[in-house]
């Protein structure tokens, strides 16, 4: 409690009760940029704003730092969309040949694929852009023939056959991002990797179809309950099941402990 007047100034403080000015906190180090952090960071574009919206300007931003900065470790779009692909083949190893689970072996192949693709928005874009003949794909190439191969089929037929596969896994989840696009678009909001109600889809689709007059779509109304039916991952499974039989037609002969079904 102070005895001085009212209205008295306040003596200057005192030498001794002078306060430390407060030490000024360093400023968090930044990582360093790398080719790796660039990748990320262009994957967290793509899942927000799609291939379209992916640009080295939008990931430059996504990493605080210029444009330019980004030339050190990437030379194009291009270039980084490729590192995008390769970077989901990261742990992935065909195993060895092994002719009587061949059919087995190419299922597991296209389901991880499948994954892969669905891992990141609009990847089956990129994947049908890009020829898998880079060093660090080129050993899957390889692995896949070998599959072919030891199964017995005909070489002309081993070297087509990756192709096909390739083709109806990169056909297939680019169908289905164009739905999950859609869906969201119908809901009024901003497309996500989150699945559409394909139920509900499945439902109009099904009721158009048995609507169509019946002398002139006879065969839509008979399978109007069939064509848009199970889920997706079901769907997939059939697909893949066609080629698998229709590859098998080519062996000589179906060899003992074949895993068909």
């Amino acid at each position: 409690m102070s005895n001085a007047a009212p209205g008295t100034p306040a003596p200057p403080p005192s030498p001794w009760d002078r306060r430390r000015r407060p030490r000024a906190q360093a400023a968090p180090a930044r990582l360093p940029l790398s080719r790796e952090r660039v990748v990320e960071a262009a994957f967290t574009v793509l899942d927000d704003q799609g291939l379209d919206g992916l640009s080295m300007r939008r990931v430059a931003a996504e990493l605080g730092v210029t444009v330019s900065a980004l030339y050190a470790h990437v030379s194009s779009k291009d270039d980084l969309l490729e590192l995008m692909y390769t970077r989901l083949f990261d742990g992935f190893e065909l195993p060895e040949p092994d002719p009587k689970r061949w059919r087995e072996q190419l299922r597991d192949f296209a389901h991880a694929g499948r994954r892969r693709l669905l891992s990141h928005r609009d990847m089956a874009r990129i994947s049908m852009a890009h020829v898998p003949f880079t060093a660090e794909l080129l050993p899957h190439v390889e692995g896949l023939l070998a599959i072919f191969r030891a199964a017995g089929l005909p070489d002309h037929i081993a070297a087509e056959a990756g192709d096909l596969i390739s083709t109806y896994i990169d056909g297939f989840v680019l169908e289905e991002g164009m739905w999950q696009d859609r869906a969201a678009r119908e809901d009024g909001e901003e497309a996500s990797l989150a699945r559409p109600d394909w139920h509900e889809m499945a439902d109009r689709m099904r009721d158009y179809f048995a609507s169509l007059p019946a002398e002139d779509f006879p065969n839509l109304r008979a399978l109007s309950g069939l064509m848009v039916s199970g889920s997706s991952d079901t769907r997939f499974d059939t697909g893949l099941e066609i080629i698998l039989r229709g590859l098998a037609s080519y062996l000589p002969d179906t060899a003992p402990g074949d895993d068909a079904r």
